[in-house]
């Protein structure tokens, strides 16, 4: 008979492939797998943390496999010793059900060798971790060469470690007080806030226990990190004014412009992708935004003419490398590539463009990333307003991980020269 929690390392390993063949994001997998095999919530939490587990310590679980085992191993067999690996010795869960779990997901005719490395594991556990200060900085902290070596040249050696630890601890939950529950009649200011209050951003708090599904239920708060509050200070909505969310979906910073607007009626929120826009609707709907206005639009290419000198204030969340939330997104380190942030400052200038005919005279926009890369957040707005000259930067500002202990983000208000 199989072990009690066979299927959930038989989900991790199923779940590491479907990721390895680029089919869906890491957060989707945990959800597709979990409604499949219909895992209680413990074992939810468990197929989370392994799958995580893995993916953040992926190169240096190779590592300890090529120290363990000789030879070449199908990728199914290195899936399973990753799962099995990262148990022991990431997440330090107990030897009988690491090893004896883990090798019943395995396919029958390689169980004796997952049996033999994951044990040979726990009888070397010391001295594989002993010997981790000796390996390079980017195998102990599994990011890729070129980034560590581009977040050194930026940010110094020190701060491009601790940047790399930072991506690879579990990321805190914080949330955010809804004011347009009051403001719609749709309840009291909580009484009992289930968190703790973040210094310097007001509204937000971090979680303290498990999720309050009630108060998610009812849109009474919002789970969203502090840092995504810079770009819409930056914008500083004022009631009456008509405001840009260009890309919008899933809805979170639309919430934050509907609340210091007052309302989400003079808001118009798209997105380049219509898949997106059912979430988009159903979020601002439970956050008490339904008015907002919702359409579709691809800002690569040029805005409607209705819409040209319509606004007083535009937000482009642009879309970027996402390098200032990889504790979040454990994807994607796997898969950003050096040339492929080149594309996206290309994308992003596309945008930028597009949508600065939709200001009115004497509006405002804001250019935002989660990014940490230059070309990404300063460098492009630098020489966006070199073509502009009438244009001038107001003000900008910069999360950085390991400095402010939230995710990284960037945003700068631009807007027509002060005269």
């Amino acid at each position: 008979m199989p072990a009690k929690n066979f299927h959930v390392r038989q989900a991790a390993v199923s779940a590491l492939h479907a990721w390895a063949q680029g089919q869906d994001y890491a957060e989707s997998l945990i959800e597709r797998h979990a409604q499949r095999r219909k895992l209680s919530s413990p074992d939810r939490g468990l197929l989370q943390a392994i799958l995580f587990g893995v993916l953040r310590h992926r190169r240096l679980l190779d590592h300890w496999i090529g120290k363990l085992r000789d030879g070449k191993l199908d990728p199914e067999t290195r899936d399973v010793l990753r799962v099995g690996l990262c148990q022991l010795l990431i997440l330090n869960l107990p030897d009988h059900a690491a090893v004896n779990e883990t090798v019943e997901a395995g396919k029958a005719n390689v169980r004796s060798l997952i049996n033999a490395v994951l044990r040979r594991a726990t009888t070397s556990r010391k001295r594989l971790l002993d010997e981790i200060g000796d390996l390079p900085p980017a195998v102990v902290h599994s990011h890729p060469d070129w980034l560590f070596n581009r977040w050194r040249a930026t940010f110094g050696k020190a701060n491009a470690l601790a940047l790399m630890e930072w991506n690879n601890q579990p990321a805190e939950t914080f949330f955010r007080f809804n004011p347009l529950v009051v403001a719609t009649g749709g309840g009291e200011p909580l009484a009992n806030i289930p968190g703790n209050p973040i210094a310097n951003a007001p509204g937000f708090y971090q979680l303290e226990g498990p999720l309050p599904t009630a108060l998610l239920a009812a849109g009474a708060i919002y789970i969203q990190d502090p840092a995504t509050r810079h770009a819409v200070e930056l914008l500083d909505p004022q009631p009456g004014e008509r405001i840009l969310d260009a890309c919008a979906a899933p809805g979170g910073k639309a919430f934050l412009i509907a609340a210091a607007l007052g309302s989400a009626s003079n808001l118009v929120c798209t997105d380049s992708n219509e898949k997106r826009l059912p979430r988009l609707r159903q979020n601002l709907t439970r956050l008490h935004a339904a008015e907002a206005t919702i359409a579709v639009h691809d800002w690569t290419q040029p805005a409607p003419p209705a819409w040209h000198a319509s606004f007083d204030g535009i937000l482009l969340d642009v879309p970027c490398s996402n390098t200032g939330v990889l504790r979040r997104r454990v994807d994607v380190r796997w898969r950003l590539q050096a040339p492929d942030i080149d594309a996206l400052v290309r994308t992003q200038r596309q945008i930028l463009e597009n949508a600065l005919p939709c200001l009115k005279p004497g509006g405002r926009l804001v250019y935002s990333t989660c990014s940490l890369e230059h070309s990404e957040n300063l460098g492009q707005i630098e020489a966006f307003l070199a073509d502009h000259p009438s244009l001038t930067l107001h003000s900008t500002r910069e999360a950085l991980p390991f400095r402010d202990c939230t995710d990284g983000a960037f945003a700068a208000c631009i807007g027509a020269q002060m005269k």
